[in-house]
């Protein structure tokens, strides 16, 4: 685990007791609202933030930001679902949309909510121990579990219709013709890495081989033109994290960036990244911002924030574009333990406005019409 997810944990051990204290007699957590400038008339409704909250805290919570009011919701789960008194959980880990449904990973209490895209009401729940992140194909979810397997979900029923076994600890994973890619980690064993892509057959549910990448793969993004890039972390000591193109087509590794590499997203022709490195040598993080021409596979000078307010931003996070007008928001989870921020960054990198979060706001998907 790198130096900063460690702080992190290591504080929500000791503060988890705390904080569970106060959090079980409050009941429902009261919706807050915040009032920020529009985005006028466009194909996008809005943007759901999922904030993981600190393990062991139960303090995952959703917010919302209206387009078209400019009407910023924080904590709109508890609003909409009064009966979940103990709120959405712990540990949000992912959140997508997929039809008119809103699916959520909750990592530590080990399930995929399913919610009302428009209202955020409960659906459904389905049980998945140490599940990570969700991805959909032709009527069907498929989540990673840390417990070494890809479920398959049936997003009319809610039932799980097969389990794909993959590499340990697999996390982020994307779709590109027929087939599922999926970023083993082998998290849980720092001197036995996982190294590998798995590769699994979308027709036969099968896992049909492995690409060998790099030790340690977390993120995994598909660009337009039937590439893969995946970060991998490194050991969080002598071997940094990196970012790698896989070719589809050839299913092997084309390119290595060199470049250190903790979240990223695509939008069009271009990837944005943000790295939250650990130096053992300032003993601190080491912050940095990239973009990638992914049709010829250049580096832009400079990174994508042009106005310096990167300076503000503690502990960069999450990321996501908007898919129209190719807006940049980031998140900024600070301390890990305090409420967070959200940023807006237009498409030339200048700050639009920043708005307080729940606490560690990490994962964004925009709900469009």
């Amino acid at each position: 685990m790198k130096k900063s997810l460690s702080i992190k944990l290591i504080t929500a051990v000791c503060l988890s007791t705390i904080l569970w204290s106060c959090r079980k007699d409050k009941g429902v957590t009261p919706e807050e609202q915040i009032q920020l400038p529009g985005q006028g008339i466009t194909a996008v409704n809005g943007l759901y933030v999922l904030n993981e909250g600190n393990w062991g805290s139960n303090k995952s919570s959703i917010d919302y930001y209206d387009y078209a009011t400019g009407v910023y919701r924080r904590n709109i789960y508890g609003q909409a679902n009064p009966g979940a008194t103990l709120g959405l959980g712990d540990v949000g880990n992912d959140i997508k949309i997929y039809g008119s449904k809103l699916y959520v990973i909750v990592n530590g209490s080990g399930k995929l909510e399913i919610l009302d895209v428009k209202t955020a009401k409960k659906l459904s729940q389905v049980d998945i121990s140490n599940c990570r992140y969700v991805t959909f194909h032709k009527n069907k979810a498929y989540v990673t579990a840390y417990d070494g397997y890809v479920a398959v979900i049936d997003t009319a029923s809610y039932k799980i219709d097969a389990k794909i076994t993959v590499g340990r600890q697999p996390e982020e994973m994307a779709v590109v013709g027929e087939k599922l890619y999926v970023a083993n980690s082998g998290g849980y064993s720092s001197s036995n890495y996982e190294r590998t892509l798995s590769v699994i057959d979308l027709a036969t549910n099968k896992e049909a081989k492995r690409i060998d990448v790099a030790i340690n793969l977390h993120r995994l993004k598909a660009d337009q033109y039937g590439d893969l890039y995946v970060t991998s972390r490194g050991n969080y000591g002598d071997i940094k994290s990196n970012l790698y193109v896989i070719d589809t087509k050839t299913e092997a590794v084309k390119k290595k960036f060199d470049i250190e590499a903790s979240n990223l997203v695509i939008d069009k022709d271009f990837a944005y990244i943000i790295s939250t490195a650990w130096s053992n040598t300032t003993m601190s993080t080491v912050v940095s911002y990239s973009k990638i021409n992914v049709k010829d596979e250049s580096i832009a000078a400079g990174g994508f924030i042009t106005d310096g307010t990167q300076k503000e931003i503690v502990m960069p996070y999450g990321i996501a574009v908007d898919p129209i007008s190719s807006d940049i928001y980031i998140t900024d989870a600070k301390d890990y333990v305090t409420p967070g921020t959200l940023y807006l960054f237009d498409k030339t990198g200048k700050k639009k406005f920043s708005v307080a979060t729940g606490d560690i706001p990490a994962h964004l998907v925009f709900y469009t019409k």
